[in-house]
């Protein structure tokens, strides 16, 4: 099953989903990929508590019920609201200031 996890590190935050198959040696690849930091220089942790290598993310905690997308909630767009009687379209058969003009 898919596990979805938030990886900060510093000011960065990474986005990304793995199986909880995955070791933690090879998130720390995915890692490395994003930030061109190399896996011995890197640690994880959860809780914190060191993830190690050789381990699995559903070993480490990181199960498709703990660790899973979040459900955004969609709701329908608002109402518009209505046009003040300034910007609505004015009546063009004889307007007033044509013939007070004139």
């Amino acid at each position: 099953m898919d596990v979805f996890l938030m990886i900060q590190c510093h000011k960065t935050i990474i986005f990304t989903n793995a199986k909880e198959s995955t070791t933690v040696d090879k998130l720390k690849h995915i890692v490395e990929g994003l930030l061109k930091r190399e896996p011995c220089k890197q640690q994880l942790y959860k809780d914190d508590k060191l993830l190690y290598d050789r381990k699995t993310l559903g070993k480490c905690g990181f199960t498709s019920q703990t660790a899973g997308p979040q459900a955004p909630r969609i709701e329908p767009f608002s109402s518009p609201l209505e046009f003040p009687d300034v910007m609505k379209p004015q009546d063009s058969g004889g307007s007033a200031n044509e013939q007070a003009v004139q």
